[in-house]
C-alpha cells in the first residue's frame, strides 16, 4: 500500500504516492524508535522555547507537554502503536501527538527541522549510552584490579612474539589490560564532552528565524554548550565517528585479552580454566569444553571495526550539511553500543569466574627465561650491556650444544664464556628473585604491582565521584 504525501512531514510539495518499495527503503522507524525518549525530551524542551518566543500559547504548551507525557508512558509500557505511515521516530511521535491534542501539535515543528531534531536525539541518546558503557567498563576494571590484588604472588611466563620471554606476575598481565581499559574510559568521557553540545535551534541549514532561546534549550536538555554553526551542527557526525572508533579500540583491547586467555585455557597451556557458565560443548565430541565466550568477544571486534570503516566511507564522500546518507549513522551507533555493552558484561563474568592453575603456571617457567638475568649479572660487574648480552647468548648456545638447560651449566662452562662468572652466579636461577628485581615504577616486582593496584583503585574512586 502506498501513502499520500500529505500525511508526511514533508508532503506539501509532492503530488501522488510514494512507491511502497521506496517507503520501506526510506523509513528508519524500525531502528530509530529506540530514541523515543530522547525525541520526547527534545520536543518538550522545544515547546517551552516556542512558548517563550510567543509562538505557542501557554495553554498550547501545556497541552503539548501533557500529550508528550502520555506518549512517553505508552512507549514505556510497550503499547505505543507504530503505524505504517510512520517514517521515523519524529513522524511517529508527532502523529500520535496530533491524535491526542489536535491542532496545537502542528505548531511543535515551528522553526525546527528533522535535521536538527535527529542530531539532537542522537546526542541525547549517546550521552545516556556513554554513561552505561562507562559503568560497564568500570565494573570490569574493578573486577580485574581486585583479582590482581588477590593473586599477586602467582608467577607465570611472559611472552613476546608468542615465545617465552621473562618471568612475570600473573597480576601484572591482568593489570596490563586494566590500564588499557582505563584509557578507554577516559577516551569515552572525552567523547561525551564533545557529543554534549546542543544542535537544536539550527533548523535545516541556516538556523532559525524565530526568537528561539537556545540557552533555555541547553539548560532544559542538560547540554554543556551550544553549537556554533548551524551547517556544521546539522551535517557533521564527528561524535558518531569518534564513538565507533572508540568501540573499535576498546574491543581491540578485549579481543587481545580474549586471545591470550584462549591460549592459556588450552590443554597445551592449562594456565586457566573457564567457568562452565562461559563455555559450551561440542555436538559431536563429548569431551570438548569450548571457550565460546572468548571466541565471540574476539569476533565482535571485527563486527565493530566493520561498522566504523563502513560509516567513515559513507562520510568521506558527502557534500556539506545534511544528506540522507547520514541515516546510516544510527544503525552503526546502536549496533556498536549493543555489541560493546554485551562484550563488557561477558568479559566481566569471565574474569570474575575463571580459575587459575598456579602449579602449572609456575611449572611452565624455564631457566632459558633467565638469560637476560644472566646478562644483568655481568652488567652489575661492570660489563657494558651489549657485551653482556652477547656473552649471555654464548652461554645459551653452550647449553643448547650440550643439550642442557641454562642453569645446568657448570661454573667451568660459564667461566669459559667469561671469567667474570663466579660461584655467586647460582643466585640468578631463582624466578622470584628475577621478578623482584623489576621494582621500578611500572615493573612486575610485587611492590610495583601493588602500587599499580593502589593507583587503579584510587583512579576508580575518582571515576565514581
Amino acid at each position: 500500500m502506498a501513502y499520500t504525501e500529505g500525511s508526511k512531514l514533508w508532503g506539501g510539495r509532492f503530488v501522488g504516492d510514494t512507491d511502497p518499495i521506496m517507503e520501506k527503503f526510506n523509513a528508519s522507524i524500525t531502528y530509530d524508535q529506540r530514541m523515543w525518549d530522547a525525541d520526547i525530551r527534545g520536543s518538550k524542551a522545544y515547546v517551552k522555547a516556542l512558548e517563550k518566543a510567543k509562538l505557542v500559547s501557554t495553554e498550547e504548551m501545556a497541552q503539548i507537554l501533557q500529550g508528550m507525557d502520555q506518549i512517553s508512558e505508552e512507549w514505556s509500557k510497550g503499547v505505543f502503536l507504530i503505524k505504517p505511515e510512520d517514517e521515523d521516530i519524529h513522524t511517529a511521535n508527532e502523529r500520535r501527538l496530533k491524535e491526542l491534542v489536535g491542532a496545537p501539535a502542528g505548531k511543535l515543528h515551528t522553526g525546527r527541522s528533522r535535521n536538527d531534531q535527529v542530531v539532537t536525539d542522537m546526542r541525547l541518546w549517546l550521552r545516556d549510552a556513554v554513561a552505561i558503557l562507562t559503568n560497564n567498563s568500570l565494573q570490569l576494571i574493578s573486577t580485574m584490579v581486585e583479582r590482581a590484588a588477590i593473586e599477586i604472588d602467582v608467577l607465570f611466563p611472559g611472552y613476546t612474539h608468542m615465545q617465552r620471554a621473562q618471568p612475570i606476575r600473573w597480576s601484572h598481565w591482568i593489570l596490563s589490560y586494566a590500564v588499557a581499559l582505563s584509557r578507554d574510559v577516559e577516551r569515552l568521557l572525552e567523547i561525551k564532552k564533545r557529543a554534549n553540545i546542543l544542535p537544536l535551534g539550527s533548523g535545516a541549514i541556516a538556523g532559525t528565524p524565530f526568537d528561539i532561546d537556545r540557552e533555555l534549550l541547553r539548560t532544559e536538555l542538560g547540554f554543556d554548550g551550544i553549537s556554533l554553526n548551524s551547517m556544521d551542527a546539522t551535517g557533521q557526525r564527528d561524535f558518531v565517528a569518534e564513538f565507533l572508533f572508540w568501540a573499535s579500540l576498546c574491543l581491540t583491547h578485549l579481543s587481545k585479552m580474549a586471545e591470550d586467555l584462549m591460549l592459556y585455557s588450552t590443554k597445551e597451556y592449562s594456565f586457566v580454566t573457564l567457568s562452565d557458565a562461559y563455555s559450551t560443548g561440542s555436538s559431536l565430541m563429548p569431551q570438548k569444553k569450548n571457550a565460546d565466550s572468548l571466541e565471540l568477544i574476539r569476533s565482535k571486534a571485527g563486527r565493530v571495526f566493520g561498522r566504523c570503516a563502513g560509516f567513515m566511507m559513507t562520510l568521506k564522500g558527502l557534500p556539506s550539511t545534511y544528506n540522507k546518507d547520514l541515516q546510516e549513522d544510527k544503525e552503526a551507533m546502536f549496533d556498536c553500543y549493543d555489541t560493546v555493552h554485551a562484550v563488557l558484561q561477558v568479559t566481566t563474568g569471565v574474569m570474575s569466574t575463571l580459575k587459575i592453575n598456579q602449579s602449572v603456571m609456575e611449572a611452565a617457567l624455564s631457566p632459558d627465561m633467565l638469560a637476560t638475568d644472566l646478562a644483568y649479572y655481568l652488567v652489575r660487574k661492570g660489563v657494558p650491556f651489549r657485551e653482556a648480552h652477547g656473552l649471555s647468548g654464548k652461554a645459551v648456545f653452550t647449553a643448547e650444544s650440550k643439550n642442557l638447560s641454562l642453569n645446568q651449566l657448570t661454573e667451568a662452562d660459564l667461566a669459559a664464556v667469561s671469567p667474570l662468572f663466579g660461584s655467586d652466579v647460582s643466585s640468578v636461577w631463582d624466578y622470584r628473585s628475577s621478578v623482584e628485581q623489576y621494582g621500578a615504577f611500572g615493573g612486575t616486582a610485587k611492590s610495583s604491582v601493588s602500587a599499580q593496584v593502589e593507583h587503579l583503585r584510587n583512579w576508580l574512586k575518582t571515576q565514581s565521584q
